[in-house]
């Protein structure tokens, strides 16, 4: 848990000037205030943004691996991706060059994944490529999106907005009322959906730790009882009783054979029991892993064209399925404060050398407030857009790419320095293979440690 702490409080220095460079550099806010400011923001988003990309991050690893009680694999394989994770990050900041916290998580979790699948037994399963693919799209999007509609709206404010907003900073002076009014709720907005998104990294991992050393305690969520499981139960049971197995393909109908495994397998867990308390130390665990199983296994078959089922049926089941993973899918308030105070302290912490790089070397002139403001409203609703879809994405590239983008709007591309564009280009090229080979090498190693 302290290295899952640790991988957030780096997070939290390393991403920290994405919210508080515009204000400092306009002059906005004095640097403490802002850094100060910005980790008060960013422990609320934590509480605030739910567990949808800490989901979606823990579920790109294989399934197969998630429902391994074995302590020892659990921990080398949590330990490895936090560990390669952190060590890239704080390379970047040394350099001071803005690099993605989640590309390098993203790509420790496949890095992992894919060192898996060469363990004896590992019959293939490496990541889950649908899931990968997401993220992937989320991450190459956010930053042309962000680049494209920052010089949108940076030629509405020329064609619509004050001239005040083009003037450089002046020197230890504050800007207009309203222009530092603006700036400071831009601020605001990046702090908050940074901790709403990239917290939920963190908290992912927590719980990928706490369930395998304990998962007797943390497998289901303890505020639930399990026995309600049993009408949600039978809803799946019925939906693929309908299922016509001889329309069918030979991968689909071994789907279908394990999902009823899973099924069947609930059911005796549940058999006679009338009160929680009827149920054996090591059932939640089971219950856990037959829930993953059947919800990733009835996806695949969900999704086959063989499967004649009506509209109703999909409904039924996907409801179903839907609430028996709000037993697995879960969070405890301290995990989230665990997160949320790690990512503040971290924000207030080491933040000069990304600060520097954003506001000064990304183009050739010092930020103007239209600059700042447009760039922070851009990233600010890209990142809260891809948290309520529970996709991971990049707040240090959809700033960088929204600074370059208003750099280009003021003076075209002639106004962006090369050299540092380069720098960051080439870091969020080798983040994913750089990582991935660290974490699976770091895996595997100390996966032979534990025998």
């Amino acid at each position: 848990m302290l290295a899952a702490c640790a991988f957030e409080f780096v997070n939290g220095f390393h991403d920290t000037a994405n919210a508080v460079a515009t204000v400092i550099y306009t002059n906005t806010l004095r640097p403490w205030v802002a850094v100060v400011w910005s980790a008060f923001w960013n422990f609320i988003g934590v509480f605030a943004g739910g567990i949808g990309v800490a989901m979606g991050i823990v579920y790109l690893l294989p399934v197969e691996s998630l429902v391994d009680q074995n302590v020892y694999h659990g921990i080398a394989m949590v330990g490895a991706l936090i560990v390669a994770a952190i060590i890239w990050n704080i390379g970047t900041w040394y350099y001071g060059i803005p690099s993605s916290s989640s590309h390098a998580l993203i790509g420790s979790i496949l890095g992992v994944g894919i060192a898996y699948s060469l363990l004896p037994g590992g019959k293939g399963a490496a990541v889950n490529w649908g899931k990968a693919g997401e993220s992937g799209l989320a991450l190459l999007l956010s930053p042309i999106l962000g680049f494209t509609f920052t010089i949108l709206m940076m030629f509405a404010l020329k064609r619509f907005g004050s001239k005040a907003l083009f003037k450089e900073p002046r020197k230890r002076r504050p800007p207009p009322l309203f222009i530092r009014l603006t700036l400071i709720c831009t601020c605001t907005l990046v702090s908050f959906f940074h901790g709403s998104n990239d917290g939920q990294k963190g908290v992912g991992l927590i719980m990928l730790i706490l369930i395998g050393i304990v998962p007797v305690h943390f497998a289901l969520d303890n505020s639930k009882n399990p026995l309600d499981l049993r009408d949600s139960l039978s809803k799946v049971e019925y939906v693929i009783n309908r299922v016509n197995a001889a329309e069918l393909s030979a991968a689909d109908q071994l789907l279908l054979t394990q999902m009823r495994a899973q099924t069947t397998d609930l059911d005796r867990v549940f058999a006679g029991k009338t009160k929680v308390e009827d149920l054996p130390k090591n059932a939640r665990f089971e219950i856990r892993r037959d829930i993953l199983l059947l919800a990733n296994r009835g996806k695949q078959l969900m999704g086959s064209e063989n499967v004649s089922l009506s509209t109703a049926d999909h409904a039924t089941y996907d409801d179903a399925v839907k609430h028996m993973k709000e037993f697995t899918d879960y969070a405890p308030w301290q995990v989230l404060l665990m997160v949320s105070l790690s990512l503040a302290c971290g924000t207030t912490i080491g933040w000069q050398r990304i600060v520097k790089t954003i506001g000064e070397r990304i183009g050739k002139e010092h930020l103007t407030y239209a600059q700042g403001a447009s760039s922070e409203l851009i990233a600010a609703a890209m990142i809260g857009f891809s948290t309520q879809s529970g996709l991971p994405t990049s707040t240090t590239h959809v700033l960088t790419s929204s600074i370059a983008g208003s750099m280009v709007a003021s003076r075209g591309v002639k106004n962006i320095n090369p050299d540092m564009v380069r720098s960051i280009v080439l870091a969020w090229v080798l983040t994913l293979p750089v990582t991935m080979v660290l974490a699976g090498g770091l895996f595997l190693l100390f996966r032979s440690f534990s025998g």
